[in-house]
């Protein structure tokens, strides 16, 4: 996917959550061990330019860092001072970052962090009521512009509103569990973060229900993650919340760099993760027609729940 960035990849299990993880599940369906960290080959995607001289990644994209992966994992540190060094260079992007290891935070940010980049959030996971209570506190003590939750996959009940009281918390995404294992997600667990959130005018996105989900004391199997995330969108529970400003800062140099415009297809308009999506990446595979921006804009805001404003 073009707004994924994996520097490294593989990763060791540490908690709950990781029980069941994707990566593990995947890379044995490859004969891989998810276990084995290394380098990858696309490590210099962020500066990599394209024939005419352009960034592969345009101006104003979302990039997810290490999802196969823990950018903070102790075994990358070897090679996380370039990233940031790339992350640092590329600041009209947006670099969204997610982890279970935030205690490791502090000891590997760049030397000029300071408050924080403009451009990157900082996001934490938190599959249950233990680990919010373990990281949630450690991020909201962390120096950061901006800062989220990510609640997948969700196995248990959450209280997180003692936290999103202090202001901090931008942005709350929440998903059930896939592939090996699959425990059930709860409907009214998802319910209660809707709600917490939205009192706190806080982003939420529903993005799937996960292969079991449980409503109304039954048990569904949806193991189409497409219809996970139909049925993640019909339920309503997205809210948009106050606005994230990011500051991006657009690099002067001899080439001019395009400015990135998201686009869409028809299936997106039914699609849980529509409200942070960073549009479709035009791999070619699907025939579908494109669906412009500004026609989404006017289908229930589907617009990013964030706002740009270049220096």
């Amino acid at each position: 996917m073009h707004d994924i960035y994996n520097p490294w990849h593989g990763c060791k299990k540490i908690s709950e959550g990781c029980q069941n993880c994707y990566m593990y599940y995947l890379d044995q369906k490859r004969n891989q061990d998810g276990h084995y960290i290394y380098k990858t080959q696309n490590f210099n995607y962020l500066i990599a330019r394209d024939k005419n001289g352009d960034y592969k990644i345009k101006s104003g994209e979302v990039i997810r860092v290490c999802m196969t992966s823990d950018f903070f994992l102790e075994e990358a540190d070897q090679w996380r001072k370039e990233v940031w060094q790339m992350i640092s260079q590329r600041r009209d992007v947006i670099f969204y970052i997610l982890t279970k290891r935030p205690e490791r935070i502090k000891e590997c940010l760049p030397d000029d962090w300071d408050e924080g980049y403009d451009h990157v959030i900082l996001n934490v996971t938190c599959e249950n009521q233990r680990q919010a209570d373990i990281r949630i506190p450690i991020l909201l003590d962390i120096p950061a512009k901006h800062k989220g939750i990510m609640c997948a996959p969700l196995i248990g009940a959450i209280d997180v509103t003692k936290y999103l009281k202090q202001g901090q918390i931008e942005q709350i995404f929440v998903g059930g569990e896939n592939y090996g294992g699959c425990r059930p997600c709860h409907h009214e667990w998802v319910e209660s973060l809707f709600y917490q959130a939205k009192k706190q005018d806080i982003k939420f996105c529903f993005i799937e229900t996960g292969t079991y989900y449980i409503k109304d004391n039954k048990r569904y199997h949806i193991p189409s993650k497409k219809q996970q995330a139909s049925l993640a969108f019909k339920s309503k529970m997205q809210h948009i919340g106050k606005p994230t400003v990011y500051h991006l800062i657009q690099e002067n140099t001899l080439f001019e760099q395009e400015t990135y415009q998201p686009h869409y297809r028809q299936h997106c308009l039914n699609c849980g993760s529509r409200l942070i999506c960073d549009g479709c990446s035009d791999c070619g595979r699907c025939q579908e027609s494109i669906i412009l921006k500004e026609q989404m804009d006017q289908v229930d805001h589907f617009s990013f729940l964030y706002s740009i404003k270049w220096k």
